[in-house]
């Protein structure tokens, strides 16, 4: 079968790698009964990278005839008697409107729809982003046969060793995730006590990720060889813990930490008016014991200080998240949450929502808890829950951004809606965006019936 190159604009590049087969055709029938049949219409597609669908469908709607495309026969008619050349320019405008990425014009790109029901081109040689003339007539026929996404990856293409090492990661993917389950669910356990008690802590700040696997961990049955260089004693005194302090914590956190060390039994002891030390951390905070109510405004202040002064230190967003995290054991999960909003976003005023954006990566980082999602919802409501209502309307607008980001979910929103609380003014401005996720659902709906 002749092949020619993809793209009329490619037609002379003797070299040019992307190929695809010559559209053949065949007129049957006669009268009112003539119609074309797009023999190949299945090579030409896959070529393409498109479903023959609508290859046939937009032949259809450029020629304002009626076209089919039977799946199980493979079989592409379009009614009417039409030449080889003709059907041979309309295919050339659907490469340039569907296959031919916008931007370096290499056809090896991809359609994806957006929440928002747009269609676009994602490039995989340049990664340019196209984006699709929603008002060609082949747009709503694509949206409502949307391309199968769980075929990204095509494992016929691909050798059994791949395929085996693809299972391998992914299961390894899952197996980590798990681990990290695992190992929070241990540590806000073993973390959960306020009051006072002592706790025993390995000075040289490791945790029980970082131990070495045993032989039966280790999979391969070997015994692990012993290293001469290895120091097996850890040098336990004051002077050596205070100097691991300064080495693996900065200049802002290190001044938070105050170790008593007991020389005689090799213990961490806690005082009184001394925080706690928590196993395997290295961000130490001053609010391990938890508020009482008469002063949690004031604990509210130094925590959102705290995470202020950890930005400004120059704290990555899984850092800061990290140490949400192990806020929120000691202190009330919705107060950390929320002093973690307010430490990004600053205090209350207008254009908060522009900024959402800005500060994507530290909110999506901290999204990894049950109730991660219902806990910004609230950190946010409790954010504009003292203001005057021409600032407190963007709530709306802030909640449409975290939803279009991917923050949040549509499942959590009107969770967090429907509960009771005492700020109904807010949840009042918070309205027009619950509704517009109602009636976008209610149209998902009635358009897949």
């Amino acid at each position: 079968m002749a092949l020619q190159n993809i793209g009329a604009s490619n037609r002379d590049d003797a070299f040019y790698r992307y190929k695809m087969p010559k559209l053949v055709t065949k007129i049957e029938g006669r009268g009112n009964g003539i119609k074309t049949n797009l023999v190949n219409m299945v090579e030409v597609a896959k070529a393409l990278a498109r479903a023959p669908a609508y290859t046939t469908k937009f032949f259809g709607c450029e020629l304002g005839a009626q076209s089919k495309f039977d799946e199980k026969t493979g079989t592409a008619i379009v009614n009417g008697a039409h030449d080889n050349a003709k059907l041979a320019g309309h295919l050339e405008n659907f490469i340039k409107k569907y296959v031919q990425c916008y931007g370096c014009g290499n056809p090896e790109t991809e359609i994806s729809i957006t929440r928002n029901q747009l269609i676009k081109l994602q490039c995989a040689a340049c990664g340019f982003v196209s984006d699709v003339d929603m008002r060609d007539k082949l747009t709503t026929f694509i949206l409502k046969n949307p391309p199968d996404q769980k075929k990204k990856t095509d494992k016929k293409g691909m050798r059994k060793p791949e395929i085996d090492r693809m299972k391998a990661g992914e299961a390894l993917d899952e197996n980590v995730k798990k681990g990290k389950r695992d190992a929070r669910k241990k540590k806000s356990d073993e973390n959960g006590d306020g009051n006072g008690h002592v706790i025993k802590k390995k000075l040289n700040g490791s945790d029980d990720g970082d131990h070495s696997p045993t032989s039966s961990q280790s999979g391969d049955g070997e015994e692990v060889a012993e290293n001469d260089d290895v120091e097996w004693l850890t040098d336990t005194s004051s002077t050596a813990a205070q100097q691991r302090i300064k080495e693996q914590l900065n200049a802002v956190t290190s001044e938070m930490v105050n170790l008593n060390i007991a020389s005689d039994d090799h213990r961490v002891v806690k005082k009184a008016n001394d925080p706690i030390v928590h196993e395997g951390s290295n961000i130490p905070s001053k609010f391990d014991k938890k508020p009482s109510v008469k002063d949690s405004s004031l604990e509210k202040e130094e925590l959102v200080k705290e995470f202020r002064k950890c930005l400004e230190s120059g704290f990555s967003a899984m850092q800061l998240a990290a140490h949400l995290q192990r806020v929120q054991s000691p202190t009330s999960e919705q107060e950390a949450m929320n002093a973690y909003f307010e430490a990004l976003f600053g205090g209350l005023r207008k254009g908060v929502a522009k900024d959402i954006g800005k500060k994507k990566l530290f909110l999506s980082k901290a999204m990894e808890g049950e109730h991660s999602q219902e806990l910004l919802l609230g950190a946010v409501e409790a954010y504009f829950s003292s203001g005057p209502a021409e600032v407190c309307k963007e709530i709306a607008l802030v909640l449409k951004m975290l939803y279009d980001l991917d923050i949040v979910e549509e499942d959590a929103v009107l969770v967090w809606y429907g509960k009771n609380s005492a700020n109904g003014q807010v949840r009042k401005l918070a309205t027009p965006f619950v509704e517009w996720l109602q009636n976008a659902e209610s149209e998902d709906e009635s358009s897949a019936v």
